[in-house]
C-alpha cells in the first residue's frame, strides 16, 4: 500500500469515515509555528491538550503521542518527533526520524482501533528540517503497510 498524495489542506480530511490528522510537535512545550497554526486556527483542543500534556510532565518526550478528538469522527495526533526547535551546534536539523515513527507505529494501532485513516502534511519536512525521501519511507513502513490508508497533503 502506498501514500495518496493531494493537494488540499490536511485540517479539512477528505474522505468517509473515522480520520486522524497526525502532526509533529516539539519536545520543549513550543506551539506556534507551522501547521499547529492551522491546526489552532480550526479547533483549540490540540493546542490546549498538547500544552496540558507538557506541563504535566507525563510522558512527555520524544516518540509519544496523544490524540485528541476535535469532531464526531476526527481526531488530531500531537505527536512529539522534534527536539528542539532550531539545529543544534553540529547543524543537525531538530527532526528526529526514529522518534516520529514510534509515534507513527502508535498511530497506526489507534487507527486501526477505531477504523481511521490518517492524513497528514508533509511531517517533518518544514520547520523540523528533515526531508521527505528521509520521512516517506517512515510513514510507508509504519502506516501504509500496516495497512492504515495515508493522503498525504500539499497546499
Amino acid at each position: 500500500m502506498q501514500l495518496n498524495y493531494i493537494k488540499g489542506d490536511a485540517t479539512s480530511p477528505i474522505g468517509e469515515g473515522n480520520k486522524i490528522i497526525a502532526h509533529v510537535c516539539n519536545d520543549i512545550g513550543g506551539w506556534g509555528r507551522g501547521f499547529v497554526l492551522a491546526l489552532s486556527k480550526r479547533w483549540s483542543q490540540p493546542e490546549n491538550e498538547f500544552k496540558k500534556w507538557f506541563k504535566s510532565g507525563e510522558n512527555f518526550s520524544l516518540g509519544e503521542v496523544i490524540f485528541v478528538q476535535v469532531e464526531k469522527d476526527c481526531w488530531v495526533a500531537n505527536m512529539i518527533g522534534q527536539h528542539d526547535i532550531k539545529s543544534d551546534k553540529e547543524g543537525i536539523p531538530p527532526v528526529r526520524y526514529e522518534a516520529i515513527g514510534i509515534a507513527l507505529s502508535k498511530v497506526a494501532v489507534y487507527a486501526k482501533k477505531i477504523n481511521a485513516s490518517v492524513h497528514l502534511p508533509r511531517i517533518g519536512c518544514g520547520l523540523a528540517g528533515g526531508t521527505w525521501d528521509k520521512m516517506e519511507p517512515v510513514i510507508i513502513q509504519e502506516l501504509a503497510e500496516k495497512g492504515v490508508p495515508v493522503t498525504v497533503y500539499d497546499l
